[in-house]
């Protein structure tokens, strides 16, 4: 019995070879995935908790991946690994490293400069890793906690509260998180800002 993965809006689906790299062969269904993942990435977030990253650490591709592999290290063998198939969103797959390592260099500039207030800077690096889309799975959930990390170790402020909802479910607060990245891919930050604090 293979790996049955229903999809919702916003997220990207896995191509076979990707499928592939699941490390947990009980797995069948959504819902099982999902719950092995929050596992993983609760692990994640305790080592984030439990250190103090300073700012050109966080900014950095070696971070960025660090973080997704353990979120997701122990479900999927591509955890940490860029994605090598091209999805419905993100740059190129032979673009990503050049785009990641723009965005976090003008992410680093922001907050030398505070061009923009931290809650601001945290989020619009959290949708520039997303557009991106680093990852073959869990960009979403990895932004997020990039934003959070961001905002908690560089900015001394409490993490953001997305919602207050789990957003892999498709609900009214993953409706309006998806309106609000829309909107961020317009060029309007303001409602993902907010969503971030809601």
């Amino acid at each position: 019995m293979g790996l049955d993965l229903k999809y919702i809006p916003g997220q990207s689906p896995l191509d076979d070879d990707e499928k592939e790299g699941l490390l947990v062969d009980s797995i069948t269904t959504r819902a099982e995935l999902d719950e092995f993942e929050q596992m993983n990435i609760t692990q994640a977030v305790e080592w984030t908790i439990s250190r103090k990253f300073i700012k050109d650490y966080i900014l950095s591709e070696h971070f960025v991946r660090e973080l997704h592999r353990r979120m997701f290290n122990d479900v999927w063998s591509w955890a940490g690994i860029f994605r090598k198939s091209n999805k419905n969103i993100g740059v190129d797959k032979t673009q990503i490293s050049t785009a990641l390592r723009q965005l976090l260099e003008n992410s680093k500039y922001w907050i030398d400069h505070s061009t923009y207030p931290d809650d601001e800077t945290a989020v619009r690096i959290k949708h520039g890793i997303v557009n991106i889309h680093c990852f073959p799975n869990g960009n979403g959930r990895h932004s997020r906690l990039m934003a959070d990390i961001v905002i908690t170790h560089i900015f001394n402020k409490p993490v953001f509260t997305w919602g207050q909802v789990d957003l892999t479910g498709y609900n009214e607060a993953r409706k309006a998180y998806i309106s609000a990245i829309k909107e961020a891919d317009k060029g309007n930050i303001k409602p993902l800002v907010e969503f971030a604090r809601s």
